[in-house]
């Protein structure tokens, strides 16, 4: 197909580090904007998850982050695994946009932990978010033009994205009984203009690097776009339901209700980790169709 990369062994755990990634990112920031949106509205335990989620995320991130450097040397040294500890090669993915994001990413993800630390700790944390978001627009597609509009985009897509993500395990705590529908439906309230965000910033950023519609159709990466589109079509149908049916179930004292939304909740999770491996494909192994 055209615009894909050859899969071999190496791709395909790039692809999971990747996502893996992606995923411990958004939770560091989804958590720290959660804590802040939510200070005094949630619960005590339900604000400790969020901010052990975040601090742990934050944490597990670093870790990745160096794994993929490693994985990243392997790939383009042609010599394999040994390559990962290539001193060489390495150097070659530090002076690379990698490198560059790394260090934004790694500083973000440092500066998150200060949520830990009581008053200004938290607004600390939130510039780590900025700098982690930014960190995404030093490598991959958005190294394309128009430059500065990528990058605005690819910033109000992920801290959306991560305040929807981070807010999911939090939420799920709190849907345990019906005293935390006060809680999910303000969230409800927030997130309509947070989804909005993440769809306006999300279908641009599409637009801008396929090209056109018939470019979804004939290469490699419309194909993952189009898949990823589905999954987030899907999700967004699982967030209206809570909304529309089982939040004000809960708030009616239906304890049934909280069974069901929970799954709902579980389900959320599930379509996430689908779409955070789509992703991690589509900037692996293909290429979008404007700089085919």
């Amino acid at each position: 197909m055209i615009g894909l990369a050859p899969v071999d062994g190496l791709a395909v755990l790039a692809v999971v580090a990747k996502a893996i990634g992606y995923g411990t990112t958004l939770l560091a920031m989804g958590g720290v904007l959660f804590t802040l949106a939510f200070a005094t509205r949630a619960d005590a335990s339900v604000l400790r998850l969020a901010k052990r989620l975040a601090v742990g995320a934050a944490l597990f991130g670093l870790a990745v982050l160096a794994l993929r450097f490693g994985i990243r040397a392997a790939r383009i040294s042609g010599m394999g695994f040994e390559g990962a500890t290539d001193p060489l090669m390495l150097g070659f993915v530090w002076d690379s946009p990698l490198g560059t994001a790394a260090l934004w990413r790694g500083g973000g993800e440092l500066a998150v932990l200060a949520l830990l630390i009581p008053g200004i700790g938290r607004w600390i944390a939130l510039a780590g978010c900025c700098a982690i978001a930014f960190s995404f627009a030093q490598v991959g597609h958005t190294l394309g033009e128009p430059r500065a509009t990528l990058t605005v985009l690819i910033v109000l897509h992920l801290l959306a994205a991560a305040f929807w993500v981070g807010a999911l395990l939090p939420l799920r705590r709190a849907a345990r009984s019906p005293e935390g529908a006060d809680l999910l439906h303000s969230f409800g309230q927030i997130a309509g203009y947070g989804v909005a965000m993440l769809i306006v910033a999300g279908a641009t950023l599409a637009w801008l690097l396929s090209g056109s519609l018939l470019a979804l159709f004939g290469t490699a990466y419309g194909v993952g776009l189009l898949i990823k589109i589905g999954i987030v079509g899907a999700l967004l149908g699982l967030a209206a339901l809570n909304k529309i049916k089982f939040v004000p179930a809960l708030r009616e004292q239906n304890l049934s209700a909280v069974h069901a939304l929970r799954r709902s909740i579980s389900l959320e999770i599930t379509a996430i980790v689908l779409i955070l491996l789509a992703t991690a494909t589509l900037t692996t192994v293909t290429t979008p169709p404007t700089n085919l």
